[in-house]
């Protein structure tokens, strides 16, 4: 387990599947996370998937984020994709649970992964992409320490309208 301020990553457990399932299903997070036609996930596919979180050598690692105070899971977050020759990992987040958006959980569960990669990995760099209308998401990365590396324009279409997908990153130094 990796601990933040308020918050710690950790293995997927068992009982995160229902709750899990209802955070990949929610319209609003949809909107915030998924790039292609939203279409709802199944308890069992939730279930396949979590089972299938282990420690790995390929450098995809997902944890849960639960809240330190409360033991609640959260949300999750993790890394997607490694290249090990240049050495830069595309990660991911979600909080999932509304009671806990705009506090600092997400902030701080970032930096806890940023963390992990740099001087667990030895990765130089970390990048990941948000949409132009996810405002929150923009600000918390940039209090990471991310920067803004490229918008790819009009890439996603949400509820009738095209935005932009904005490419951001963060060094090791």
């Amino acid at each position: 387990m990796y601990y933040g301020e308020k918050v710690c990553l950790r293995a997927y457990r068992e009982e995160d599947i229902p709750k899990a399932t209802s955070f990949v299903n929610d319209e609003e997070l949809k909107k915030l996370l998924v790039t292609n036609i939203p279409f709802p996930m199944t308890l069992w596919e939730e279930e396949e998937w979590i089972k299938s979180q282990k420690s790995n050598q390929d450098g995809n690692y997902n944890f849960a984020i639960e809240d330190i105070e409360t033991k609640k899971y959260i949300g999750g977050c993790g890394i997607q994709e490694v290249n090990w020759l240049s050495r830069v990992a595309t990660v991911g987040i979600m909080i999932g649970d509304k009671e806990y958006w705009g506090k600092g959980y997400g902030t701080d569960a970032m930096k806890v992964l940023i963390d992990f990669i740099f001087n667990k990995m030895n990765i130089r760099k970390i990048r990941l992409s948000t949409f132009s209308f996810n405002m929150r998401a923009r600000k918390s990365y940039e209090k990471c320490g991310f920067e803004v590396e490229g918008i790819l324009k009009d890439e996603i279409f949400k509820d009738g309208k095209y935005y932009d997908e904005i490419i951001m990153s963060v060094f090791n130094k």
